[in-house]
């Protein structure tokens, strides 16, 4: 902490508490309070039961669970792919040019998600690339929604990159390709973990592109947290919502271990 003053640093630790319980911790709280609760009377939820953790972890709600799992797995792999490449073509191209890149995948992050899905649901529904109606159409519209994360991060971890290891390996006789599979990439490792572990986050609770787009057998779990709480069961939905965000934190959890390993190498 930058505030070295006794005094000063509980003012700050109190003023952080007082923003994050409120804001952050205390809306999760009543979340996860709510997945336990029989009934709700009074200002908190009450009751105890751990029935709404069954109808959440079977049936609709376990199929909803591994349909959002492969969604964010798809989309994130697709985006990390697109957003590396387009990084790395913008670094040749020059300043102008990656402006230009720039713009262009930030672009789905300037309008609002639902007309990201419009636009994509206008552009599958027609051969040849008629998607309407599958799985596909959905994990391109996350795709699309969350590239932007990915291609900023390699960006930004790019600019970064000292020089001297390409000048090395290529004063050494590697070629482009071996330069960017052996040195490049490797040193991006960090970063291509944490955009994935962020486009994976950002897709698992993707609503409103995907409301649009779903086909009935390919039910996101954000979309059954929508329809349990629309029709008024809010505390299977609480539970469905805490399977939802356990489900992330663990990947997040596992993606982090890989990114902390390949920052030691």
């Amino acid at each position: 902490m930058l505030v070295h003053n006794r005094g000063a640093k509980w003012t700050v630790w109190a003023l952080f508490l007082l923003l994050f319980l409120p804001l952050f911790a205390l809306p999760l709280l009543v979340v996860l309070g709510a997945s336990f609760a029989t009934h709700w009377s009074s200002v908190l939820p009450s009751g105890f039961t751990t029935e709404h953790y069954a109808a959440a972890t079977r049936g609709e709600a376990l199929q909803a669970l591994t349909t959002s799992l492969v969604t964010a797995a798809g989309a994130s792999l697709l985006a990390l792919a697109t957003g590396t490449w387009a990084a790395l073509t913008a670094q040749a191209l020059g300043r102008r040019g990656r402006r230009v890149l720039d713009a262009l995948f930030v672009l789905p992050l300037a309008v609002p998600s639902v007309v990201v899905g419009l636009a994509v649901l206008v552009a599958f529904s027609q051969p040849p690339m008629l998607l309407n109606g599958t799985r596909w159409i959905v994990i391109v519209a996350h795709t699309v929604l969350v590239t932007a994360f990915a291609h900023q991060s390699v960006s930004a971890a790019l600019t970064r990159l000292d020089p001297a290891y390409e000048q090395a390996a290529a004063s050494l006789g590697a070629r482009p390709s071996a330069v960017l599979w052996r040195v490049k990439l490797p040193l991006l490792l960090p970063s291509l973990s944490a955009a994935a572990g962020l486009c994976f986050a950002l897709s698992m609770g993707e609503l409103s592109a995907t409301m649009m787009l779903y086909p009935p057998d390919w039910t996101p779990l954000p979309v059954l947290i929508y329809a349990a709480t629309d029709r008024g069961a809010l505390f299977t939905g609480s539970a469905i919502a805490v399977v939802l965000m356990t489900a992330t934190l663990l990947v997040l959890f596992a993606v982090s271990r890989v990114r902390t390993k390949a920052s030691y190498r």
